[in-house]
């Protein structure tokens, strides 16, 4: 269950845009001590548009003593989760009641995220799930002729407007870029198989242009059926050996315990995908992910230091730092 007090009212996303640039701009001003300009460089405003936005806040009554928006404690988190796990940049959006909301909405503040990094002549690698779906409505159509999209991970073999076929497509199409796909399954039947596979030049030349991307956008699973993962037969066979091995979720396929580290499992010889180590390299890496069943997920995906960007919300995002002050203090 997620803490106390952290809920919060259904909230449109047109609202929670306008309330996101309100509320980073009076929390920098205000408690960040940043200068007007600094705010505008910042956050991609105008000065004229953070000095009225300053000017709406002293008159409205949103600012007195603290700040009263309903965003100002994402900002207070996203700081402190950048903080905590030495991040490049956070993102916390409120947390939305109904889950599969609550997913989109991370999706989309992701996307926006996203749209700021790109730019031609890069190379963007995608996963695949309904939360990446998601972002693609926040990606600003506009050709980069000289940027490429591949796939980051294999696929399942059916579809539902979230594979990872569909997925790099719909990102491809937004910025009329060249789209590379891994045209094979995520697990392969055996590891002979795999290397076979590997051995085919489009699919050796996908790996290839996925290990040198230059923006990496990824998602994670739970080891609950929430996961699209966990439903297929090759894992729902080996749930209970990764349980074993002491997984809390899968990224990129790969299969993560408490820390961050990959546990041993024979599943991960069959796996196809960039993995989590290579994922490091990444300049520009994103986590799109939240929910409070992901909070063991994200927080071992973080520990790793496999991404370098986050896009959560509210209740995982309290959950991430309050695991991470308990095990510090066990730990003394």
């Amino acid at each position: 269950m997620p803490p106390k007090g952290t809920e919060t009212p259904t909230t449109t996303m047109e609202d929670m845009d306008a309330q996101q640039i309100r509320a980073r701009v009076a929390w920098l001003y205000f408690i960040g001590g940043l200068t007007q300009q600094e705010i505008a460089d910042q956050l991609g405003l105008t000065r004229l548009r953070v000095n009225k936005t300053l000017g709406q806040l002293r008159t409205d009554g949103s600012v007195v003593v603290d700040i009263r928006l309903p965003m100002a404690n994402c900002i207070e988190l996203e700081n402190k989760v950048k903080e905590r796990y030495g991040l490049d940049e956070v993102c916390v959006i409120p947390t939305l009641p109904d889950d599969q909301e609550n997913q989109r909405a991370v999706g989309d503040a992701a996307g926006g995220l996203l749209d700021k990094l790109l730019e031609d002549g890069m190379g963007l690698g995608v996963g695949w799930g309904k939360t990446l779906t998601a972002g693609l409505k926040r990606l600003t159509p506009r050709p980069l002729p000289d940027s490429w999209v591949t796939s980051v991970m294999g696929g399942l073999t059916r579809g539902s407007g979230s594979s990872t076929f569909e997925v790099a497509t719909g990102y491809a199409r937004a910025i009329s870029a060249e789209c590379w796909y891994l045209t094979a399954p995520l697990y392969f039947p055996s590891v002979e198989s795999r290397e076979a596979l590997l051995a085919h030049h489009g699919i050796r030349e996908t790996m290839r242009r996925a290990r040198s991307v230059d923006v990496a956008l990824v998602s994670c699973g739970d080891m609950t059926t929430r996961s699209i993962l966990v439903q297929t037969p090759t894992v729902s066979e080996n749930l209970d050996s990764l349980l074993a091995a002491g997984a809390v979720g899968d990224l990129l396929g790969v299969f993560l315990d408490a820390d961050g580290k990959p546990v041993d499992h024979p599943l991960h010889e069959r796996v196809l995908s960039l993995t989590p180590e290579q994922l490091k390299s990444v300049k520009h890496s994103i986590l799109a992910s939240g929910g409070w069943y992901k909070v063991d997920i994200i927080r071992a995906i973080l520990r790793g230091g496999y991404v370098k960007r986050l896009v959560t919300d509210e209740n995982c995002a309290t959950g991430l730092l309050q695991t991470e002050i308990q095990r510090h203090t066990k730990g003394k």
